[in-house]
C-alpha cells in the first residue's frame, strides 16, 4: 500500500489493474482489494459469506418476503446486511422484526405473526466469521433452541435474542465470546403457542468468559434452579453497566457479598422475584445506579435510609412489595437527581408533610410520582407545589382528607393527576385552572363538596380524560352557563352524584371525541338533543347514563360499532328500546318507560349479548324464540313488564348462562325443560306469573344452582327429590303460593348451604322433618355474601321484594300449609335463625322448650296450629298474637291461664 501513494488518481488505478493482471498470490489480491476502495471502487461481499447467508435464508421461514432482497451477488446490499467499506466483511447482521409494537404489546396478533422470521437458524453463518452483531429480536422461532453455535462467532459485540420464543436450556457456549458487550435473551414471547415455551439456565457460571459484558438482559429466563450463588455469577463481570433479570423466579437474593466487583452498573431490574426477605444492604454500595427495578417481590421490613447514599439515582421503583411498610421515608427529598419514584402497593403509613417538605428551597427533577394504594393519611401539604417538574402524580388508593391545596397550580407540567379511593372532602381550589398540561384527571371515589367554575376549566386545553364522583349524601355542583364552550375536547368523562342538570348543558353538547362516557346520578331531567347522539365518536365503548331524569324518545340507530356496554337505567325514556350496537356485551334498560313488544329477530340484532336488563318498563307481547340464540347470554332480566305467553322452550346454545329473571310478569304454560341444557344456571327466578305444571326434572342437570324463586304461580305436584340430591350449594328455595304438595323430604337436610326455606301457602303435608336441625348454615350461619351478591347481580335495582327477603337471610316459612305432628325439638339447633314462621298448619304438642335457645331469633309466628300446654319462656316474643289460634296454649303473653299442677296439660 506504501508503494501506492503520490499517484494521481488514473496513474493509481492503472497500477491497481496491472496487479490484477498479473498477480497471482492472495497478498496481492488483498493489496489490491484495498487499493479499489480507496480510489472509491466498489468494494463487493465474499463468496463464501454471500453462499453463507444464502443457505441460511433457505432453512428460515419468511411469510413477508422480507429477504426477498437477498439476490445478486453484492449480499453488501441486502436487507439488514451490513458490510465494512473496506474488507467487504459481513459484520451486522440486523433481521430484527419492523412490526411496531403497541403499548408494549403485538396488536394485530396475525400482522404480527404475518411479518415474523421463523423456521431453523443454520449454522452456516459462521462463513461470517467477522459478525460483530447480531439481531433476531421480535420474531418467531417456535421454541427453538438457541443454537450452541453461536458461541463460535468469536467477534460478536451483540446478540439480540430477545421476544423470539426460543426455549430450552440457554447453551453454555455463549460463555465463550469474550468480546461480547450487549446480550439480550429476554424470553417473553407474543407467539401463539408462548404458554408453553420456557427459555432457562441451570447455572450462570458460563457468564465468567464474558469480560467485556456491558448490557445482560435475561427477563423471563427461567431461573428458579440456578441456586443462592447467582449473584457471585453477576458480580464477576466488572463491565457491566445494565442488568436486567426481571420475572425470572429468582428464589432468594444474598444479603451480603465479600466484595463488590460489579460497581459500574447503572440500571438494575430485579422485579418480580421472589425474594422475600429485607431490601439487601449491598444496594447501597452500587453508588453508580441510575435506575433500580425491585418491584413485585416480598421484601420485607422498613425502607432503609442508605437509599440516601445513591445519589445518581434518577429512577426507583419499589412497587407492589406489600409488607414493605412502616412510616412514609422522608430520605428521597435528598435526591436531587430523581426523576421517578414508585413506592405504590406496599403499606406504608403516616403523613407526606416531612418528604414533599424535603423539595423546598432547591430545584429538583422529580417528574413521577406513584404513592398509591398504601395507609398514608392527612391532608395534602402545601409544599406539593414545589414539584413544578412532576408530570405525573398517583396517590390513589390510600385515607388523605381535606382539600386540593391551592399550590396544585404551580404543577405546570402535570399532565396526569390521580387522587382517586381516598377521603378526600373538600373542595378542588381555582388554581387546578392552571394545569394547562393536564391531560388526565381521576378524582373518582372521595366526597369532594363545593362548586366548579366555568374558571376551573378554562386554560384546561389538553384534558382528555376526566373522572369525578362523590357521595350522593354531598353536595358537588357544576355551575357553569347553559352556553359555556370549554376549551377542550374529551375522550373519557366520567361524572357521578354531582348536579351538573337538570338541563344537558352545551358543554356535554359539544364532547363529540368521547369514547366512554359515565354521567350517573347527575341531576339531568332535560331531553338529550337527538343529533348528540348521532355526533358521538364511533369509537365509543361505554355510554352510560343511569339514574338520572332523563326523558324523550331515542333514537332507533347509532353508529357505534365500538360499543360495549350501554346504561340507560333509572331514567324516563320512552318508545321502543334502543338496540344499537351489534357488538354491545351489556344493554341496561331496566326502570324507564319503554314499551312495545322485544324484536322477535333480537338475537341477530345484538348477537353478542350477555347481560341484558329490561326490568321495570312497559314491554309486551312474546318473549321471542331468538333471545335462545344468544350463545354469550350469561343474564337475562325482564322483571316487571307486561310479558305473556309462553317462556321458549329453546336452551340449548348458551354455555355461560347463569341468572334468570322472569318474574312479575304474566308467563303461563309450563317451565321450559330445555333449562336443564343450562348447565351453569345459578339464579332462577320466575315468581309472580301464571307458570303451571310441575319442576321439570331435567333441573337436576343445572348442579350449579344457588336460588329458585318459583314463588306466585300456580304450580303442582311434589318437592322433587333431585333438589336435595345434587344441589349442594343452595342458598334460596322460595315456592311459595303455588298448588304444591306431598311430605317435605328428610333429603332436604341435605342442603347444607340452605339459608332461605320458603314453602308456604301450598298444600304440604305430614310431619316437619326432625333433620331440619340439621342444616348447617343455619346452625353456624356460613358465609352467605356471596350468594346474595349472585341474586342482587341478577335483580338489578330497585327490589323491595328482595331487599326484605335478603334483609331476613337464615330463614324457614312453612306456613299455610297442611302440616302435622309437633315442632321438632331439634329446631333449637339452629343458632343463626332469624325467622321462623310455622303458622296456619296443624301442628300439634307442646312447644319445644328449646325455642328460648335461638338468641338470633328476631321474627317468630306459630299461630293458628293446634299446639297445647304452657308457653315455655320467649323474652324476645311477647305479642300474643304470634300464638293466637291455639286454644290449647295458655301462659303468658296469653290471657289464658294455665291450671294447677295436675292439670292434664301439665
Amino acid at each position: 500500500m506504501a508503494a501506492c501513494t503520490g499517484f494521481s488518481s488514473d496513474h493509481f488505478k492503472s497500477i491497481c489493474i496491472f496487479l490484477i493482471l498479473f498477480s497471482l498470490s492472495s497478498y496481492l489480491g488483498s493489496t489490491i482489494k484495498h487499493c479499489l476502495a480507496d480510489a472509491n471502487v466498489e468494494v463487493l461481499c465474499l463468496d463464501a459469506e454471500r453462499e453463507g447467508l444464502l443457505a441460511f435464508k433457505e432453512s428460515l421461514t419468511d411469510p413477508s418476503g422480507r429477504l426477498t432482497s437477498w439476490v445478486g451477488q453484492d449480499c453488501c446490499k441486502w436487507n439488514g446486511v451490513y458490510c465494512n467499506n473496506q474488507s467487504g466483511h459481513v459484520t451486522q447482521l440486523n433481521l430484527r422484526n419492523p412490526y411496531q409494537l403497541i403499548n408494549g404489546g403485538v396488536g394485530d396478533s396475525t400482522a404480527y405473526k404475518g411479518s415474523c422470521l421463523g423456521g431453523k437458524i443454520n449454522p452456516s453463518l459462521l462463513h461470517l466469521k467477522y459478525l460483530d452483531t447480531l439481531d433476531l429480536s421480535l420474531n418467531d422461532f417456535e421454541g427453538a433452541e438457541i443454537p450452541e453455535f453461536f458461541g463460535q462467532l468469536k467477534n460478536l459485540r451483540y446478540l439480540n435474542l430477545s421476544f423470539s420464543s426460543f426455549s430450552g436450556e440457554i447453551p453454555p457456549q455463549l460463555g465463550s465470546l469474550p468480546s461480547l458487550q450487549y446480550l439480550d435473551l429476554y424470553a417473553y414471547s407474543f407467539s401463539s403457542n408462548s404458554g408453553s415455551l420456557e427459555l432457562h439456565a441451570q447455572n450462570l457460571n458460563w457468564l465468567s468468559g464474558l469480560s467485556s459484558l456491558k448490557l445482560l438482559n435475561l427477563g423471563f429466563v427461567k431461573l428458579d434452579h440456578v441456586g443462592a450463588d447467582w449473584l457471585q455469577a453477576v458480580n464477576m463481570l466488572p463491565s457491566l453497566v445494565e442488568l436486567r433479570l426481571h420475572y425470572c423466579q429468582l428464589q432468594g437474593i444474598p444479603l451480603s457479598l465479600p466484595f463488590i466487583n460489579f460497581t459500574s452498573i447503572s440500571v438494575l431490574d430485579l422485579s418480580e422475584n421472589s425474594f422475600n426477605s429485607a431490601i439487601p444492604p449491598w444496594l447501597f454500595s452500587l453508588t453508580s445506579l441510575t435506575k433500580l427495578y425491585l418491584r413485585w417481590n416480598f421484601f420485607t421490613g422498613h425502607i432503609p435510609n442508605e437509599f440516601a447514599n445513591l445519589k445518581l439515582l434518577e429512577v426507583l421503583d419499589l412497587s407492589n412489595n406489600l409488607d414493605l411498610g412502616g412510616q412514609f421515608p422522608k430520605l428521597f427529598g435528598i435526591l436531587r437527581r430523581l426523576k421517578g419514584l414508585d413506592l405504590s402497593a406496599n403499606n406504608l403509613n403516616g403523613e407526606v408533610h416531612e418528604f414533599f417538605d424535603g423539595f423546598s428551597g432547591r430545584p429538583n427533577n422529580l417528574e413521577y410520582l406513584d404513592l398509591s394504594s398504601n395507609s398514608l393519611e392527612g391532608e395534602l401539604p402545601k409544599s406539593l407545589g414545589n414539584l413544578k417538574n412532576l408530570q405525573y402524580l398517583r396517590l390513589s388508593g390510600n385515607s388523605f382528607w381535606g382539600s386540593i391545596p391551592s399550590s396544585i397550580g404551580n404543577l405546570s407540567s402535570l399532565r396526569k393527576l390521580d387522587l382517586s379511593y381516598n377521603r378526600m372532602n373538600g373542595t378542588i381550589p381555582e388554581s387546578f385552572g392552571k394545569l394547562s398540561e393536564l391531560v388526565d384527571a381521576n378524582l373518582l371515589q372521595n366526597s369532594w363538596e363545593g362548586i366548579l367554575q366555568e374558571s376551573q376549566f378554562m386554560n384546561l386545553k389538553r384534558l382528555e380524560s376526566f373522572r369525578l364522583t362523590t357521595e350522593p349524601t354531598k353536595k358537588f355542583v357544576f355551575n357553569v352557563s347553559y352556553n359555556w364552550v370549554p376549551p377542550f375536547r374529551l375522550k373519557s368523562i366520567q361524572i357521578e352524584n354531582c348536579q351538573v342538570g337538570p338541563s344537558f348543558p352545551v358543554w356535554l353538547q359539544v364532547q363529540t371525541e368521547l369514547t366512554s362516557v359515565i354521567l350517573r346520578n347527575v341531576g339531568i331531567s332535560d331531553t338529550i338533543p337527538g343529533d348528540w347522539f348521532s355526533k358521538l365518536s364511533s369509537e365509543i365503548t361505554y355510554l352510560i347514563l343511569s339514574n338520572n331524569q332523563i326523558k324523550g324518545k331515542l333514537p332507533r340507530q347509532m353508529n357505534s360499532p365500538n360499543l360495549r356496554s350501554i346504561d340507560l337505567s333509572s331514567n324516563h325514556f320512552e318508545g321502543t328500546l334502543p338496540l344499537w350496537s351489534t357488538n354491545a356485551d351489556e344493554l341496561f334498560l331496566q326502570d324507564n318507560r319503554f314499551s312495545g313488544p322485544l324484536p322477535e329477530n333480537i338475537g341477530s340484532l345484538m348477537p353478542r349479548l350477555q347481560r341484558l336488563y329490561l326490568s321495570w318498563n312497559q314491554l309486551s307481547g312474546r318473549i321471542p324464540s331468538s333471545v335462545c340464540n344468544l350463545e354469550d347470554l350469561q343474564i337475562l332480566s325482564i322483571r316487571s313488564n307486561n310479558l305473556s305467553g309462553e317462556f321458549p322452550n329453546c336452551w340449548y346454545h348458551s354455555q355461560m348462562f347463569w341468572g334468570i329473571d322472569i318474574s312479575n310478569n304474566s308467563l303461563t304454560g309450563s317451565i321450559p325443560s330445555s333449562f336443564g341444557s343450562l348447565r351453569s344456571l345459578s339464579v332462577l327466578l320466575l315468581s309472580n306469573n301464571n307458570l303451571s305444571g310441575g319442576i321439570p326434572y331435567s333441573l337436576q342437570n343445572c348442579t350449579g344452582l344457588t336460588s329458585i324463586d318459583l314463588g306466585g304461580n300456580q304450580l303442582s305436584g311434589s318437592l322433587p327429590l333431585w333438589i336435595s340430591e345434587n344441589l349442594s350449594s343452595f342458598f334460596m328455595l322460595r315456592l311459595r303460593s303455588n298448588l304444591l304438595s306431598g311430605d317435605i323430604p328428610q333429603r332436604l337436610c341435605n342442603l347444607q348451604n340452605l339459608h332461605i326455606i320458603d314453602l308456604s301457602h301450598n298444600s304440604f303435608s305430614g310431619a316437619i322433618p326432625r333433620c331440619i336441625g340439621n342444616l348447617s348454615a343455619l346452625v353456624y350461619g356460613n358465609n352467605s355474601e356471596v350468594f346474595q351478591q349472585l341474586i342482587w347481580t341478577v335483580v338489578k335495582g330497585r327490589n323491595p321484594e328482595y331487599s326484605n327477603i335478603i334483609a331476613d337471610v337464615n330463614s324457614i316459612d312453612l306456613s299455610w300449609n297442611n302440616l302435622t305432628g309437633q315442632i321438632p325439638d331439634e329446631i333449637g339447633n339452629l343458632s343463626a335463625l332469624h325467622i321462623l314462621n310455622l303458622s296456619h298448619n296443624q301442628l300439634s304438642g307442646a312447644i319445644p322448650q328449646s325455642l328460648s335457645s335461638l338468641a338470633s331469633l328476631s321474627k317468630l309466628n306459630l299461630s293458628f296450629n293446634n299446639l297445647a300446654g304452657k308457653i315455655p319462656s320467649l323474652p324476645n316474643f311477647n305479642d300474643p298474637s304470634i300464638y293466637e289460634g291455639n286454644p290449647l296454649l295458655c301462659g303468658a303473653p296469653l290471657p289464658t291461664k294455665c291450671p294447677g299442677k295436675h292439670s292434664p296439660l301439665h
